[in-house]
């Protein structure tokens, strides 16, 4: 069994949701309180035993790859200035990982956004993170993505993928599986389906923006056609990987936050700011005075 050891971020999306925002910024650095969101997307896969991550982007994305690189003018501003902590925390930024970018020239779909990381990857078991899916993990024992990680292992290199069950009736959403309980939180997954049509899904249990996927998912991802709405689905490969070589599903554990929709990115802001010591008193009297100012 092959140690997972690159991630890939699929960052090529338009932003649409976040428009006019993303109309120059790209949707992954729109950030977290002070964060950008692709960081604390790299952050979980750093602390989970990642060693390279390879992203996956698109014209008009090269904010993302500046920010994972040395800044020598604001470096020598900061240096000049004194401000210490300020220098280490962007320092930290572009020493934190080894990062190649590789291009999506034209949007054919999830599946076609990490099959182009193929030679990047060098046909390796990788774990696929998508950057609108965040996981506040700090009250567990591991990160999300290493959560999947762990189970990957204890299969023996099986695919695993994050699950969560999602409400009655928004089950057309998400990509959504069946399957046989093996063990808790686990199921071995026997069907997959990308949206289905409302009253049809073979379960509630959603596929959430995280996979880890074994060496065989390349050749399935070269031969796999083009789906729903004409593009590669990686919910389609999945599906002959869990026939050919078998695909766990794992519910992870923490509290996910959906950062691709404008109310989900609200939230997961003021889920963050409050963990903060220095932000959360002054917020809370923020959330208490619009509060009392729009109930009135």
């Amino acid at each position: 069994m092959v140690k997972v050891r690159k991630a890939v971020i699929p960052a090529a999306g338009l932003g649409t949701r976040f428009l006019p925002a993303t109309k120059s910024i790209p949707k992954e650095m729109l950030p977290i309180v002070d964060v950008p969101t692709l960081q604390l997307v790299v952050e979980e896969a750093l602390a989970s035993g990642i060693e390279e991550i390879i992203l996956v982007t698109g014209r008009g994305k090269s904010a993302i790859e500046d920010h994972f690189d040395i800044s020598y003018e604001l470096e020598h501003t900061l240096r000049e200035r004194g401000k210490k902590e300020m220098l280490a925390s962007i320092e930290r930024i572009s020493q934190m990982v080894r990062v190649i970018s590789v291009r999506q020239k034209e949007p054919l779909g999830l599946g076609h956004a990490v099959l182009v990381a193929r030679q990047a990857a060098n046909d390796e078991p990788v774990a696929v993170m998508l950057g609108d899916d965040l996981y506040d993990c700090d009250r567990c024992a591991r990160p999300a993505i290493g959560q999947l990680i762990d189970a990957y292992e204890k299969r023996g290199g099986a695919g695993v993928i994050a699950l969560l069950e999602v409400p009655a009736g928004q089950e057309h959403l998400y990509g959504v599986v069946a399957g046989d309980s093996a063990g808790p939180g686990m199921m071995r997954v026997t069907d997959m389906v990308e949206k289905p049509a409302p009253g049809t899904a073979p379960s509630r249990m959603s596929i959430m923006g995280r996979y880890v996927l074994p060496s065989e998912i390349w050749p399935i991802l070269a031969q796999t056609k083009p789906g729903k709405n004409g593009e590669i689905q990686l919910t389609d490969a999945l599906k002959t990987l869990a026939t050919k070589h078998g695909c766990y599903g794992l519910a992870v554990e923490g509290v996910r936050h959906d950062a691709g929709d404008r109310l989900g990115y609200l939230r997961a802001n003021l889920a963050y700011a409050l963990k903060r010591d220095d932000l959360k008193p002054g917020l809370i009297a923020i959330m208490k005075q619009l509060l009392e100012e729009h109930s009135a």
